[in-house]
Order: C-alpha cells, then sequence, then structure tokens
C-alpha cells in the first residue's frame, strides 16, 4: 500500500484556493470551496475533499460549471424560496442555500430554501451543521446521478441521495450530526478502497453481471452500490428525489447523467431546512434533553463504535489538525494532472 503524505491543513487549503484563483473564482466563493472541501479531508473523508477539486476544475474549463455564479432568488413565499444557483460551485452555493433557510428560520421558526441549477456539493454534513452551529436544527438532502440499484433493478437507476441532520448542543460543544448516504457504502468509500488496494466489505455492491463482490474495483466499474436496508434505502433516496429535483421541477437524478456523467452533478437539485429551537420550546431545556440523551446512549454502550452520529469525525479533526492531513499520492499524481501541486516540501 502507497504510504500517505501528511500534509498540514492550512497548506491545504491554500493550495485548493490558489488552484481556483487561476480558474477566476473570485475570493469569496474560492474561499468557501477551499475551506469545505479541507473540511472533509479533516473529518476522515477524502473522498468528498481533495479528490473533487480536479472534477471541479475541470467543469469550469469545459464550460460545465459557473466559477462566478449569479444566484438569484426566483421565488419565494413566507419561510420558503428558491434560488437559482447558475450551476455554481456546490457547495459556495449550498452554504448560500442553508444561510438563507437559517435567516428565514429565524424569523418564522423554521425556514426552507430550495436550490436548483447547482454542482456537486461535497459533504451534507457542512450545511446541516453550519446550521447547528447557530443554533438552529439543521436538515439537507440533493439529487445526485443514479449510483444505486432499486428492488428489482440489473443497473443503476437511484441517486444515492444523502441526508444530513445536525443538532446544536449548546456550551460550544460540536454538534451531533448524521450524514448518510442511501447506500450501504457512499461510491467515494468504494473508490478509497480501491485507492488503498483494500477489499470492499460484503453486502456493498454487486459486479457487472450482478454478483456480489468484494472487489471494489468491480462494484466502481458497474456502479451497482447496494440500498442501505434494502427497500428502505431505495424509498428513501426516491423520495429524497421528489424533495429536490421533482419539488424544484428541475433535473432528475437520471437526466443528470444523461447531461454529464462526469460526477460533477451539474443540473443538480439541493434543499436546505433549519429549525429554531427557540420557537418550539425552552432552549436550555433542549440542549440539556440533548445532553441527557447522548449520555444515556454512551452509559448503555461499549466498544469501538459507540457513541453518537459525527463524534468520530471531530476526534478524527482534532488528530489531522495537529499531525497534517494523510493524502494518498494518488490525488497528489491526479491534481498534478490539473496543474495543481500538493507535493509535501
Amino acid at each position: 500500500m502507497a504510504e500517505h503524505a501528511r500534509i498540514d491543513h492550512g497548506v491545504v487549503r491554500r493550495v485548493i484556493a490558489g488552484a481556483l484563483a487561476r480558474e477566476d473564482v473570485p475570493p469569496q466563493v474560492r474561499a468557501i470551496e477551499a475551506d469545505l472541501m479541507t473540511e472533509a479531508e479533516l473529518h476522515g473523508v477524502p473522498s468528498h475533499g481533495l479528490l473533487m477539486l480536479s472534477r471541479l476544475i475541470g467543469g469550469f474549463r469545459e464550460g460545465r460549471a459557473t466559477p462566478d455564479p449569479f444566484i438569484r432568488v426566483i421565488r419565494e413565499s413566507g419561510a420558503t424560496c428558491v434560488l437559482d444557483g447558475d450551476r455554481g460551485p456546490g457547495r459556495y452555493v449550498g452554504v448560500q442555500g442553508m444561510r438563507a433557510a437559517v435567516e428565514r428560520a429565524g424569523r418564522f421558526g423554521i425556514g426552507a430554501c430550495l436550490v436548483t441549477a447547482t454542482t456537486h456539493w461535497g459533504r451534507a454534513h457542512a450545511y446541516a451543521c453550519l446550521a447547528a452551529e447557530e443554533g438552529f436544527i439543521g436538515i439537507c438532502t440533493t439529487n445526485a446521478i443514479p449510483n444505486m440499484l432499486a428492488p428489482g433493478s440489473s443497473r443503476p437507476v437511484l441517486g444515492n441521495n444523502p441526508l444530513a441532520i445536525a443538532a446544536p448542543r449548546g456550551g460550544g460543544r460540536r454538534p451531533v450530526v448524521l450524514d448518510i448516504a442511501m447506500s450501504q457504502a457512499a461510491l467515494g468509500r468504494v473508490a478509497t478502497a480501491d485507492r488503498e488496494g483494500k477489499a470492499a466489505p460484503a453486502g456493498w455492491g454487486l459486479d457487472e453481471n450482478g454478483n456480489p463482490t468484494t472487489d471494489a474495483a468491480a462494484i466502481l466499474a458497474s456502479r451497482n452500490l447496494l440500498p442501505m436496508g434494502g427497500h428502505k434505502g431505495a424509498g428513501l433516496a426516491l423520495m429524497m428525489e421528489m424533495l429536490t429535483g421533482a419539488l424544484g421541477g428541475a433535473l432528475l437524478s437520471h437526466e443528470i447523467a444523461e447531461a454529464d456523467d462526469s460526477g460533477l452533478d451539474a443540473g443538480s437539485s439541493k434543499l436546505f431546512l433549519a429549525v429554531d429551537v427557540g420557537a418550539f420550546g425552552d432552549r436550555a431545556r433542549f440542549e440539556e434533553r440533548v445532553e441527557d440523551l447522548l449520555t444515556h446512549v454512551r452509559t448503555n454502550s461499549s466498544g469501538p463504535d459507540a457513541g453518537y452520529p459525527g463524534e468520530r469525525g471531530w476526534r478524527t479533526r482534532a488528530e489531522y489538525e495537529r499531525d497534517g492531513i494523510p493524502v494518498h499520492p494518488g490525488v497528489i499524481t491526479a491534481l498534478q494532472a490539473v496543474g495543481v501541486d500538493l507535493r509535501p516540501e
């Protein structure tokens, strides 16, 4: 297995921002893109970090993504709004969407923002967490190109449309953040296993002939990911599609792929929800109840997987901020192909 290079997170962020500057991405846009790509790496999710930079750069160069998007409100009613993302970088557009939801939640108790015509947003975690860090419950989902089987299908027909929910804790504590794909494992995790020469656990996916396999490369080639919980994961993916592409009258997952199957998800739609805890009850009491629940779970759990959603990522972040982000040599090489040099000094 190739040895990872440990690179300081500040260097990673500067390299990403510098690469985007060369593509004429304005400062306010590239700052958010660099922050959230780096954040994915810090949380131990390399599939949604640096690996996505070359895809975004390719989108700019081929006219499939807009470096300096003109984001506009195309519909607004009370606590809801719809934004046209102008096919801008998904992280930047996503932050604008959740901020719009949070602003409305502050006025109405709950806020919702649907964003159409955007690109891949990286991790859903970032946007739900943005709301939670401002004291709101954050919920978000997106549609994406099909890479998951539905019950009875022989090829991918559903987008692996993720769902993230984050709850604030108060007292300076990190939020509780659930971020899940609808498949047993996201395609990015399969790609990470393949890149690192590891087998995929049984149940992650099928090969091109529909046979169960632990060969990560075979799953990548077929894109036959298995939904989590069988019909439950497939059903959730279908409903997330209705809450995004269908709700916005925009592209559905298979239509995104027909137009652009690169994984940039150009033309995808995203839904952002924010809930003001204080509109439903006493905020302090909510935070107390959250801690009571987490204490109950910890007290009655043991083993390496014990804990609350997102906790492992916060621990990983602390380690990587201290020791540097481990970057696979293959990622460094892929970035060099688009003129980005991340080689350690």
